[in-house]
């Protein structure tokens, strides 16, 4: 049974979880389980150009905590096709799946690029079609930059936060992340990474190739 309803009204508490464009919630057996599509470009402060596709997380945010609070909702399944975008944004947002209490998974289909690396990896289980690919590159400063130190130290620490945050939420190290970030050979105009679905499973980027009926079994298995 599928809902897109706008609102679902939870049994016996006449509270209501907003289900958005780009959400639903299905049924099995009695269980519930909330998906959510992060697709294009993760918006942040700035408001990106008109027929650009963006995911704005100021209304992604609400939807967590939404799903986070529903007595009927038992889980969380991110799908992401992503080119990245504003990294505070995706950190916010990939912090927030990490402190969820319900099971929650994330399948990469398409691509899972840049700041879609960290969302990825921060559902309990992350899944990843062969056939997706995700870009581990540098962190990039748009718009005014000044030509200190401070700047560069800024972007820096910027950087090694990701990198914290990915190794403390996948098996691939710290030291293997920068590394793949930092590697000027593969990427011909710039500096860092290309995996597809098999080779971010063997980094320990990953945790599996799978698609969705992996990611729902995952769920309802922990439910």
């Amino acid at each position: 049974m599928e809902k897109n309803l706008e609102t679902e009204e939870k049994s016996g508490s006449g509270t209501a979880v907003e289900i958005p464009d780009g959400a639903i919630v299905t049924e099995k057996r009695d269980s519930s389980v909330f998906t959510l599509v992060i697709a294009g470009q993760v918006e942040g402060h700035s408001e990106l150009p008109a027929g650009q596709k963006a995911t704005k997380y100021e209304l992604i945010i609400p939807q967590l905590v939404s799903v986070e609070e529903s007595e009927d909702i038992k889980g969380l399944l991110l799908i992401l096709n992503t080119v990245g975008g504003d990294v505070e944004a995706g950190l916010a947002l990939s912090e927030l799946i990490v402190g969820m209490r319900k099971p929650t998974a994330s399948l990469v289909l398409g691509g899972g690029h840049s700041i879609g690396v960290p969302l990825a990896v921060s559902a309990d289980r992350s899944f990843i079609v062969p056939t997706a690919t995700m870009t581990l590159h540098p962190v990039r400063a748009g718009g005014l930059v000044l030509g200190a130190p401070q700047s560069f130290n800024s972007i820096e620490r910027m950087q090694e936060r990701i990198i914290g945050f990915v190794a403390a939420h996948s098996r691939m190290s710290a030291d293997r992340m920068r590394s793949l970030m930092l590697n000027p050979d593969e990427i011909a105009t710039d500096m860092g990474s290309v995996l597809d679905g098999n080779m971010a499973v063997k980094e320990g980027l990953i945790d599996q190739i799978g698609g969705l009926g992996d990611a729902l079994d995952f769920l309802r298995s922990s439910f």
